[in-house]
């Protein structure tokens, strides 16, 4: 049986979980090639981790300074709003708005801040002439659950050279952006949040089948996992903005799965639906079905395009049954023209707290909750696997109705 030694590199998996305003949020992170001799963790994480073997998982409940630096309130300071410079390459001009997070480098005449620095920092409030300004990390403060499993361990027979990994660091990096701040939503919806760069209706630009994967498969894998431990055998769901998959467990039973969408040729072609409905959604927020039809909403790589997302909202809550859930899920990847101003302009982690809106502004939802994953392998035989090391990141926010 291999175990760690300090002369060990292994493949190891990290969970966060930590919970906020009663919404629980995990990340998952993979390491490969962790290099015990070189890489960096905290002494008490790296004592437990020597001698673990392959496939053990270990947790950890962190004292919020064990893996975050500690919140530093002489790290929330105020400055003059003309420091604030939003202009970006494109020609676009951003305000600041309470709760969003922004880079460094927008703000200028700041010591140590340079201009090409794309560490975020969060406003938190603004006036006619100030802007105050949290340089504290998102997680700072938090009581914070780490689990780490061993997969594949390999003993190194040489070490020269080479880079130092935080990993620590890595996996904390984005996490957070997603809550609000002491309860108080975040400005999301200024500055024509849902305008878009192509206003031409969503039925030309979707009329011709596109049956292809919007992410890669280890990412479709992850989705269906999410799926597999949140739906209900048997249920009834909506598969919203559906195309020609819809990545449901294949091993789950389902009295009925409806696909709602825009291209009729792509729901044809899904197999794992019962029914469809042609319908646009931003023509029309309207969902075509009874109150209480359903036990679980899906949204799978299309809430970007959502121009309507609080009427939206409204009606998936009207067509589900009580205790019913809606599973929104996403990544870094969709088709610029249709993706809405806001979706572009901020980062991937707050686009989970921009969900969250959504569901927070219906009121209707409860056990809500976050899930975040990044750092896997991509597929050899993707067709972008040349181009990007890793596979596409997965993102989710879900609720229940009440």
């Amino acid at each position: 049986m291999k175990k760690i030694t300090s002369n060990s590199t292994a493949d190891i998996e990290f969970q966060l979980n930590w919970k906020l305003d009663n919404i629980t949020h995990t990340e998952a992170h993979m390491g490969y090639k962790i290099n015990f001799w070189r890489d960096c963790f905290p002494q008490k994480i790296y004592n437990d981790l020597i001698g673990m073997t392959e496939g053990e998982t270990l947790s950890f409940n962190m004292k919020p300074t064990d893996i975050i630096p500690d919140y530093d309130p002489n790290q929330v300071k105020e400055t003059k709003l003309s420091q604030f410079n939003g202009m970006q390459q494109s020609g676009i001009t951003i305000s600041p708005r309470p709760g969003r997070y922004y880079p460094r480098g927008f703000l200028k005449d700041m010591p140590g801040i340079y201009r090409n620095n794309v560490v975020p920092f969060r406003c938190l409030e603004t006036s006619n002439k100030h802007i105050q300004v949290d340089f504290n990390h998102p997680l700072a403060g938090r009581d914070i659950q780490l689990s780490v499993t061993i997969y594949n361990i390999m003993e190194k027979p040489v070490d020269r050279g080479g880079s130092c990994s935080d990993w620590l660091e890595s996996i904390s990096t984005g996490p957070g952006m997603q809550s609000r701040i002491n309860g108080k939503p975040t400005d999301f919806f200024s500055d024509h949040p849902f305008e878009r760069s192509d206003e031409n209706e969503d039925t030309l630009f979707y009329q011709k089948p596109r049956l292809i994967n919007h992410i890669d498969d280890f990412a479709i894998g992850t989705v269906t996992q999410l799926y597999a431990g949140l739906l209900k055998p048997d249920s009834a769901v909506l598969d919203l903005m559906s195309s020609w998959q819809s990545h449901l467990p294949t091993g789950m039973t389902y009295s009925k799965v409806t696909g709602l969408g825009l291209n009729r040729a792509e729901l044809q072609n899904n197999t794992q639906l019962s029914d469809y409905a042609f319908h646009d959604l931003n023509g029309s927020p309207f969902l075509p079905f009874d109150d209480g039809s359903y036990d679980a909403v899906t949204c799978n790589v299309s809430v970007e395009y959502l121009t309507q997302p609080f009427e939206v909202f409204n009606e998936v809550t009207r067509v589900l049954k009580p205790g019913g859930i809606f599973i929104v899920t996403f990544s870094n990847r969709w088709f610029p023209p249709k993706a809405v101003n806001i979706w572009q302009q901020i980062h991937e982690y707050e686009r989970m707290g921009l969900v969250l809106e959504y569901f927070l502004n219906n009121g209707r939802f409860s056990q809500l909750g976050t899930h975040s994953s990044r750092g896997y392998d991509r597929p050899s035989h993707d067709k972008y696997y040349s181009d990007f090391l890793f596979s596409d990141p997965v993102f989710a926010v879900w609720g229940f109705k009440t």
